[in-house]
């Protein structure tokens, strides 16, 4: 295992069934002002609000609302927020909802007392806070992205159509605590649940495509993998067992709470080319990375063929019996795209309204990446988004 490093993650986990209790230890600590976060109004159909505002009133707290945070948060939302809070002198930001919800909580929490404009300082110049940091609490009713227990919020320009995520170096940016109920969970759309299946797949795979060395953190995201294939398959039968439902939130929140890039380079070019076309299309995160996936990944295979040969055999269960490396490792990718498919996917960014013509701007928004086997210049983009444009079709 090579390099150094130095891991500490603070977030305090509540995980199970009726796990929102445990609002009532948390909520003391912090001062009467909070702000309550949360997305389009599902939770208060499924009844998560009302229980959240209870406690909230109970613990004797001064509550400022911020509804209607979008799947990919907008620039402008984000300016709406940090008026918000400020104007409420928040001393809490209580995040409700999916990994947006989480991810926007974090950017209001840095830009409250920001002196600068935070899109310039956060996202184009990818500063760090030199100001106050507002407290963040998530409870978390959809699973993909991992915010629950990391530093990375992604914000939307909707002028520029630039979607930028920015992975925060201070501590102080992630949640405090998060609660994780898998009931929580239930009440999605099977397009959201996939979605957020895919998402956490895609958050292991950019940590393990990387680095060549014997690292224990690949054999963690392996077991993660399989965990992941085996729930997943359950869950698209049966979306309302438990246990798979349970098994899958649990690996959401390690696939992308910085442990198994410990000792790696990472890669998340896939990130790069889902996030231009989510800027672009405004469609659905775990989507946008699906349709990108294979064409990328087929087009580095070669340049770290031992990695995709130990994928196959190690996740995959492919064996090698009379095989070269190139006929294992494509093997390997063949029973990844089955199961995208089995488990429905989007496969081709045409499901997005993206055409040839889209291309070109496309890769100007596509961010460079150099953690992985191959970094690849704007003709290689173009030529991997033409390949996702033409040739995955899907297959529901």
């Amino acid at each position: 295992m090579l390099g150094n490093f130095t891991y500490c993650n603070p977030t305090k986990l509540y995980f199970g069934e009726d796990s929102l209790i445990n609002l009532n230890e948390e909520l003391p600590k912090y001062g009467k002002n909070v702000v309550l976060v949360y997305g389009g109004g599902s939770i208060k159909k499924n009844g998560i609000y009302d229980k959240v505002t209870r406690i909230l009133k109970n613990c004797g707290k001064d509550v400022a609302e911020i509804s209607g945070v979008m799947p990919n948060p907008t620039l402008a939302k984000l300016y709406e927020g940090t008026d918000i809070a400020r104007k409420h002198k928040a001393d809490l930001i209580l995040a409700v909802g999916g990994g947006s919800v989480c991810d926007y909580s974090k950017a209001v929490a840095v830009s409250v007392n920001c002196s600068d404009d935070p899109w310039e300082k956060y996202f184009i110049r990818f500063e760090e806070p030199d100001c106050k940091i507002i407290p963040v609490g998530c409870v978390l009713t959809m699973v993909g992205t991992g915010s629950e227990m990391n530093a990375g919020s992604v914000i939307t320009n909707e002028k520029t159509k630039q979607k930028i995520g920015h992975v925060f170096a201070s501590e102080e940016v992630m949640p405090r605590f998060t609660v994780l109920d898998p009931r929580y969970t239930m009440t999605l759309t099977e397009y959201q649940m996939v979605s957020g299946i895919y998402d956490i797949f895609n958050h292991i795979c950019e940590q393990y495509f990387s680095g060549n060395d014997d690292n224990t953190s690949d054999y963690i995201a392996e077991g993660l993998m399989r965990s992941l294939i085996h729930s997943s398959r359950i869950a698209v039968n049966d979306p309302q067992d438990y246990e798979a439902r349970s098994n899958i939130m649990w690996t959401a929140t390690w696939a992308l709470n910085t442990l198994i890039a410990k000792g790696k380079s990472t890669d998340w070019t896939v990130h790069m080319l889902g996030q231009a076309v989510g800027g672009y299309t405004n469609a659905t995160h775990g989507m946008t990375l699906a349709a990108v996936s294979l064409a990328y990944y087929r087009y580095i295979m070669p340049y770290g063929l031992d990695k995709f040969v130990r994928f196959a055999e190690n996740v995959w269960n492919v064996s090698s019996e009379g095989k070269s490396k190139e006929h294992i490792a494509e093997d390997g990718l063949a029973e990844m795209e089955k199961w995208m498919q089995e488990i429905g996917v989007v496969m081709n960014i045409s499901e997005f309204g993206v055409t040839e013509s889209d291309l070109e701007k496309l890769a100007e928004l596509t961010l460079p990446m150099e953690g992985g086997y191959k970094p690849l210049n704007r003709d290689e983009v173009i030529k991997i988004f033409n390949e996702s444009l033409r040739i995955y079709q899907v297959n529901y």
